[in-house]
């Protein structure tokens, strides 16, 4: 006899789980992995002393206000660190962010080859999700706009965005906020801030400063190579910051990750040598691409947005394949409409190597 089980809230059985890149390939290969925008320098030599330090006190709580590490990093940006929040990575602050701010009958804006966590966290929480046409893969601020109704709450732009590499220019942000309703959240997802080498481009710090509805999310896990211990940070009004402190863990940030943040923000040659490594071999691995007939999505952050032709021996599918062949892991990004596109992390100059020769290896061999 059948009995009634518990039902998830509205939405929850609408999401997709989120599918993480590949690491891993048949038993006893040792795999090039550029799938999940790791930085090659990982982390910072004294954050790595700070986290080794910090395993002689895991008895102890952590810090509930994160002090230490608002404390670097408002030195580091010339911030107010009573508007710093502290997370278990910014994944956890976007989730917060949705948790305070909709409910069921609200919407939730992203771009239509933005983040996969939007959808997740506004199905989540019972909001609906819409989604903004982009041009030429880049946001486009028109398309946003139109799609805004007395229901929108939350606007999310991951700027540059992450599969596409793109961004869009702060004047751009800052025509978005002028022109949203004052009641709409402006979340400007900035992961990938610290690669960018555009004069036109700011994370958007100021606009926190200058408005009461703009966040700014960080992450330490791409620049600072602090992906394992999950920790990044919002810099948010100070409204906005009390919501969050009200919901959310009272020990969310744990003592190895505080130890871990303050040093890697305090470690900044070592950030400059992963920024130069990475705008080095960027470019590198993009022009050798596209000397071998393929296009390349320009990139203001450490990976690269590759297409292939449509054959289907020769697509992304096809590709993906023969680069595992290789020993060599990249994204696929099917799933956020770009079925015939990968995506490739910018890796140690080996690893660069090994995938361009690779890829000239597949696109000259004979058709099968």
């Amino acid at each position: 006899m059948s009995r009634p089980a518990p039902s998830p809230r509205p939405g929850i059985l609408q999401i997709e789980q989120y599918v993480p890149g590949e690491s891993e390939l048949a038993a006893d290969e040792v795999p090039i992995k550029l799938s999940s925008n790791e930085t090659p320098l990982g982390p910072s030599p004294k954050a790595i002393a700070a986290f080794r330090q910090a395993a002689a006190e895991l008895e102890r709580y952590p810090d509930g206000n994160c002090t230490a590490l608002r404390s670097a990093i408002a030195g580091r940006y010339g911030l107010n660190s009573d508007r710093i929040v502290c997370g278990a990575g910014s994944d956890e602050i976007l989730s917060l962010l949705a948790q305070a701010y909709l409910g069921p009958g609200d919407e939730a804006i992203f771009t239509e080859h933005g983040f996969l966590l939007y959808r997740i966290i506004i199905l989540a929480n019972g909001a609906a999700p819409v989604v903004a046409p982009e041009t030429n893969l880049r946001a486009d601020v028109g398309q946003i706009l139109s799609r805004v109704t007395p229901q929108t709450r939350i606007v999310f732009i991951a700027n540059p965005n992450n599969p596409t590499g793109t961004y869009i220019s702060i004047d751009e942000v800052r025509a978005l906020r002028a022109k949203l309703p004052n009641d709409v959240l402006l979340v400007l997802d900035a992961a990938y801030a610290e690669y960018v080498r555009h004069n036109d481009y700011e994370a958007g710090i100021e606009l926190v400063a200058t408005t009461n509805n703009t966040v700014m999310t960080r992450t330490f896990s791409k620049i600072h190579g602090l992906a394992g211990v999950r920790l990044g940070w919002a810099y948010c009004p100070p409204e906005v910051a009390d919501v969050l402190n009200r919901i959310r863990g009272p020990f969310n940030v744990s003592v190895a990750a505080i130890a871990a943040g303050v040093a890697a923000i305090e470690d900044q040659a070592h950030e400059a040598a992963a920024i130069t490594h990475t705008e080095q071999w960027l470019g590198w691995v993009s022009a050798e691409l596209e000397k071998l007939g393929l296009k390349v999505t320009p990139s203001a952050a450490n990976f690269a947005l590759i297409h292939f032709p449509d054959d289907p021996n020769k697509n992304a599918a096809a590709a993906d394949d023969f680069l595992k062949s290789r020993r060599i892991i990249v994204r696929r990004v099917g799933a956020y409409g770009l079925p015939n596109a990968l995506r490739i992390t910018i890796g140690i100059e080996a690893d660069n190597r090994a995938v361009v020769s690779a890829l000239a290896e597949f696109l000259g061999g004979p058709a099968t």
